[in-house]
């Protein structure tokens, strides 16, 4: 029967009592042949929505509306009660001398939570109420597990994200977040459709993980007998389409890392990668703020909005700060006047960070942003700039050749997006797979493989090319005002019970 649910403290025994009353109800139902399960359709003519929408025009009209009972008051020859469906929920009223003695005796059987069809008048009672006045219900599917008591709402949160679909039923309001996220979806391919942006497909298992600093996910191909990673980024694939042609592309697609869980973090997530030909991370940036502009334009008519209680202002253009000034903006320290990697790190101690003797210049400033800065960013910023030590995939700033033309997002101090003027010298991207592999033999499980195919497809030629990565959660979480990345993910990654 699945955990049960407890009802405010209600005692377990008292829950499986009713457990048990509805089962026996099911079976009475059964004996009687009506047993609701065989019901394969219900023909409704609108949903609560429309009838609370249009009451003027439906106004003594027949309608037949399904769902979900979730509220009952039973007052002898006549009761009120509630369904939810899709749209909303809407009020019902039930009399024995409308709907027949043996109908409205069965109906009054009835539990919350119970699925019901009810055809009837759409009216308005005396107290106001628009409602519908029921000639007919019939029990669609009997709900043999409780609800939260008296709809109050379930609130252990680790239960509701386990049983999502409890969660939606007590908590409608959680479904505002999830129809947010499919619309943000919908306008981020509106966008790119409209800039020409061909949507593509590319694989989930690799044989070799690369495109991100990443654990991945170890499976193993019986057939071939290899070991396979499930992706942790779509890049190397999606770069590999620009070299073979395509000039703009684009994917939305999960991505699995074998990594830590919190409120930013879940193992499954979902990115939006494009790449574009004959640009560089400059155009990205442009993209990018026009892109969240577009979307919050058509989710709010603004493009300003609040996310847990701050006001956050989307309108293009952002800021834009090298990853140098923004460090020396919030530490006073200058990273990139340090003409040596020793002289970095006497820098790296005046700001009492951990130096253990071989950590370049290019490392503790990347170490410096994200302990004194990253958490001070709240109104959308690109940071710029990046060490070519974190950023194997980027190309090298001609004039500075330590960093690289990367930026990142930041908004409400969280990252959400990623960028490169794309590295296409097939020479450098080897020498830099060849470093991140000595990475990987002292340790580093992050560190890229070597791939040796796009290394061979670079050389056939890529012509320059940005590239940007978003995290459609987070994004998700800012347009939606969701403190959590469980609450934009319908059934986000839980440990199991007992562990």
């Amino acid at each position: 029967m699945g955990q049960e649910i407890k009802n405010n403290g209600a005692a377990q025994e008292d829950v499986s009592q009713v457990v048990r009353v509805r089962q026996e109800k099911l079976r009475a139902l059964k004996e009687q042949g009506k047993n609701p399960f065989e019901i394969v359709k219900f023909d409704r003519t609108a949903d609560s929505k429309e009838i609370l929408d249009h009451f003027e025009e439906l106004e003594g009209s027949e309608a037949a509306i399904a769902g979900r009972i979730i509220s009952k008051r039973v007052m002898g020859k006549a009761s009120f009660f509630h369904i939810m469906d899709g749209a909303g929920k809407i009020q019902c009223y039930a009399r024995r001398d409308v709907m027949g003695d043996e109908p409205y005796a069965q109906y009054k059987t009835y539990d919350i939570g119970d699925i019901v069809g009810v055809k009837g008048e759409v009216f308005r009672t005396n107290a106001g109420e628009i409602s519908v006045k029921c000639h007919e219900v019939t029990l669609l599917a009997k709900s043999l597990q409780p609800l939260p008591e008296k709809f109050h709402g379930l609130k252990d949160t680790d239960l509701r994200y386990r049983q999502r679909y409890v969660d939606l039923i007590v908590n409608p309001e959680v479904k505002e977040a999830f129809v947010i996220r499919s619309k943000v979806i919908k306008y981020i391919r509106e966008y790119l459709d409209e800039k020409g942006f061909i949507e593509v497909e590319t694989p989930i298992l690799h044989a070799t993980a690369g495109g991100a600093a990443a654990r991945p996910f170890i499976t193993h191909h019986n057939t071939l007998d290899i070991d396979m990673y499930l992706r942790i980024a779509t890049e190397l694939h999606l770069k590999r389409l620009i070299v073979g042609g395509f000039e703009r592309v684009f994917e939305i697609g999960r991505i699995f890392r074998n990594e830590g869980m919190d409120t930013k973090h879940n193992p499954e997530f979902t990115t939006m990668e494009l790449y574009q030909a004959y640009t560089d991370y400059h155009g990205m940036m442009e993209l990018c703020e026009n892109l969240f502009a577009y979307c919050a334009n058509k989710l709010y008519g603004t493009t300003k909005i609040t996310y847990q209680g701050e006001e956050i202002d989307l309108t293009p253009p952002w800021n834009r700060m090298t990853m140098a000034q923004a460090v020396e903006q919030y530490t006073g320290v200058n990273f990139a006047a340090a003409q040596s990697d020793e002289e970095a790190r006497e820098l790296a101690k005046s700001l009492h960070m951990e130096v253990s003797g071989d950590e370049t210049r290019g490392t503790l400033l990347n170490a410096a942003f994200e302990e004194f800065v990253e958490e001070k960013l709240t109104q959308p910023t690109f940071i710029m700039d990046y060490p070519v030590e974190v950023s194997p995939l980027a190309k090298r700033k001609a004039d500075e050749p330590w960093l690289t033309e990367r930026f990142e997002l930041f908004i409400t101090r969280r990252e959400i997006a990623n960028a490169f003027s794309e590295l296409n010298d097939p020479v450098d991207q080897k020498e830099r797979f060849l470093a991140q592999l000595k990475e990987r033999e002292k340790g580093d499980e992050e560190a890229h493989m070597m791939d040796e195919d796009f290394v061979n497809a670079l050389e056939y030629g890529m012509p320059p090319t940005g590239g940007i990565g978003i995290g459609i959660d987070r994004m998700v979480m800012l347009l939606a005002d969701a403190y959590s990345i469980r609450d934009v993910l319908l059934f986000p990654t839980m440990k199991p019970i007992g562990k």
